[in-house]
């Protein structure tokens, strides 16, 4: 793992590019069948390929480790979430949920299966994501930028089981996590500092928030889901992992949470437009960014601002995990965002993309490029996505 200050491109220390290598390559070549239970997935056969090694009797689980302090309250029950328009979601769960309890190597396949399948049959967010990768990476070859975009589906369709398992099954991650720059956000801690961890959608979900949490305790902004039901479910699972989830809209609450010196995680890689946001570049294209974190960077004292960083976390394994391998992840903290914020907004939106665009390039198809990135300009809606 690099350094994470090379991130931050105003660091003096930073010389060179910003743009790391992905770990490991694009394969999408895999079509085996779910393989049975006395071999492993895909091209590794068992003979060559070594089992993770077998996690020490008494070593702290996951639930173990877990940092959280406070619980909110449970939301109820609402007797209208068993009305026939949420038979849908009623019926997916039914499917999904006894999926949770195979081994880790099926619920990868059934992912990827699951991701392709979506890549092909949601054809507005597969070409979404196309039109977004040829914005981003002119100059990769089409045919790159087809693969990258079906490993990015790929991804999503295993990042919904990695958060399953984050929910109902969180001890399967026992002994999967590093974490580089930890000391940063400890010591802004330890100033009686509250820390800012801006942070972006990445493809594994609640897994990452969830491995944050191994090493402290964080609340987190959200949007409310626009089916109520939904919104229950993801509420009530999410609530184990964060100590406060906080509407996306409630300032006041987040002004609170800072005062009084917590970790608060803030993403902010999507186009809100431009009422609480400026045109910078992203990947080289000018992209409606929010101006949220500079404000944030301004609450309470001088002495004790909160400290501003960058939080990134991906899996470092292929998709294709062998049977008996565990799949290992990292996160990643910035350094302090220092000399920020100046008094240009521009340049404070563009220093905060350029550290984002640092960070999802490590491995670029685990962010969610299905979203309209670049739909908004100065002078209205883009034409990108015509």
């Amino acid at each position: 793992m690099k350094d994470p200050q090379r991130y931050d491109p105003a660091n003096p220390l930073n010389q060179k590019s910003i743009n790391p290598k992905p770990d490991h390559k694009i394969n999408l070549t895999d079509q085996s069948p779910l393989p049975p239970l006395n071999t492993s997935i895909g091209s590794t056969s068992l003979s060559t390929s070594k089992k993770s090694p077998a996690i020490p009797e008494g070593m702290p689980s996951i639930t173990d480790n877990h940092k959280q302090r406070e619980f909110e309250p449970k939301r109820p029950f609402s007797w209208s979430f068993l009305l026939p328009q949420y038979w849908g979601f009623w019926l997916v769960f039914v499917l999904i949920y006894p999926l949770v309890y195979l081994p880790l190597a099926w619920q990868f396949w059934l992912g990827r299966k699951l991701g392709i399948g979506i890549y092909h049959v949601a054809k507005s967010r597969q070409r979404d994501t196309l039109i977004n990768l040829r914005l981003a990476f002119p100059e990769k070859p089409e045919a790159e930028r087809e693969l990258m975009a079906k490993q990015i589906f790929v991804n999503q369709g295993i990042g919904v089981f990695e958060t399953l398992c984050s929910w109902f099954r969180p001890n399967l991650f026992t002994r999967t996590v590093s974490i580089s720059g930890l000391q940063h956000l400890t010591q802004a801690q330890k100033e009686g500092r509250a820390v800012v961890l801006i942070g972006a959608h990445y493809t594994m979900l609640d897994l990452g928030g969830m491995l944050c949490t191994q090493f402290f305790a964080a609340d987190t902004m959200y949007r409310p889901q626009n089916n109520a039901l939904l919104d229950w479910f993801v509420f009530n699972r999410r609530r184990q992992l964060y100590e406060l989830q906080i509407r996306h809209r409630d300032m006041r609450k987040m002004i609170s949470r800072i005062e009084k010196g917590h970790v608060v995680w803030y993403s902010a890689d999507q186009d809100f437009g431009l009422k609480r946001g400026v045109m910078a570049p992203f990947f080289g294209v000018p992209a409606a960014t929010i101006t949220t974190p500079r404000h944030l960077a301004q609450i309470g004292d001088r002495d004790k601002a909160p400290a501003l960083m960058a939080l990134h976390f991906y899996r470092q394994t292929p998709d294709n995990l062998p049977r008996g391998k565990r799949p290992h992840y990292h996160i990643t903290i910035t350094p302090e965002i220092e000399n920020y914020p100046t008094d240009n907004e521009v340049a404070d939106a563009t220093r905060m993309n350029e550290i984002l665009e640092g960070l999802i390039r490590i491995d670029p198809t685990q962010w969610m490029w299905f979203h309209r990135r670049f739909k908004n300009t100065e002078s209205g809606r883009s034409h990108y996505y015509d």
